[in-house]
């Protein structure tokens, strides 16, 4: 059974439509949604957290309707979010704030709840600061705590909006780690606009951008519409759409190649820059 359908989702907030007619669907493993600020990830992210409900199309998530109370509250039961503002009480410790999430999630028995709590909190790399106050923590303990409370009751569906957004590059690499084992038999939906975390996570990718689904895929499928369009070569090439300097000296080079350059391998934010700058090269899976 796939664990999210979205078909033909739609949700304008006033004049400004935030997405438009869009369809994913995502099956245990992660995948990811990749595309620039004010895309519409965080739109449809929330839709799949049950806190919006499309003007048009329809939501399916774990075999449930999200329109009809009783299949929300079930699907909440079985669903961890992390939003990219978390909301945290700054005054709670962090065994603190986990248990009153744990509280809000129905976990009414005190043993079993705080059982769990510490479960989390180990799951997450939080024991030696569980005793500390959140305000006194770095960044990025502070979204391990929020990867924590939504591990809470080890749910089905693991819905993430900028896990590693503020993350210094070993932060990064320690929170890919844990996203990576946390989609272990779950189903992960997260967004990002890097490209090397959806490289590093993903399974699966949907690029956002002005709100339609531009291309849902894999990454190796989206790499691939970049054969043959990336080179090098000692200047910048006046046909390339975009080019830098590397460290080498050279010049990498993305767009449409003139005779006899030398082509090399793309990577997938090669093929996303593509995508970007050329609507035409719009592919949807």
């Amino acid at each position: 059974m796939t664990t999210v359908s979205v078909h033909g989702a739609t949700k304008s907030f006033g004049r400004t439509r935030a997405l438009d007619s869009v369809d994913l669907d995502a099956d245990p493993g992660v995948t990811g949604l990749l595309g620039p600020n004010g895309a519409g990830k965080t739109t449809l992210l929330r839709m799949i957290a049950t806190v919006l409900v499309p003007d048009q199309g329809t939501v399916s998530l774990l075999g449930r309707d999200p329109a009809r109370p009783a299949d929300r509250t079930g699907i909440r039961r079985r669903l961890g979010y992390l939003p990219q503002d978390a909301g945290f009480h700054r005054g709670f410790t962090v065994f603190e704030f986990v248990d009153y999430v744990a509280i809000l999630k129905e976990m009414t028995d005190r043993r079993t709840r705080h059982d769990e709590v510490r479960r989390v909190i180990a799951l997450t790399g939080l024991e030696s600061v569980s005793a500390k106050r959140i305000r006194a923590l770095s960044g990025g303990m502070r979204r391990r705590v929020g990867l924590a409370q939504a591990l809470l009751g080890d749910p089905d569906l693991l819905v993430l909006d900028e896990p590693t957004v503020g993350l210094d590059p070993e932060q990064r690499l320690r929170f890919r780690e844990m996203i990576s084992q946390a989609g272990e038999g779950r189903t992960v939906v997260l967004s990002s606009h890097q490209t090397e975390d959806i490289t590093a996570l993903c399974g699966r990718i949907a690029v956002i951008h002005q709100g339609r689904a531009r291309f849902v895929g894999t990454p190796a499928e989206l790499t691939e519409q970049a054969a043959g369009r990336v080179w090098t070569d000692t200047q910048r090439s006046p046909d390339a759409l975009t080019a830098w300097r590397t460290g080498d000296g050279v010049y990498r080079n993305v767009g449409d190649p003139p005779a006899g350059v030398e082509l090399i391998p793309p990577t997938l934010e090669d093929a996303y820059l593509l995508l970007m700058s050329e609507p035409e090269l719009e592919v949807t899976r």
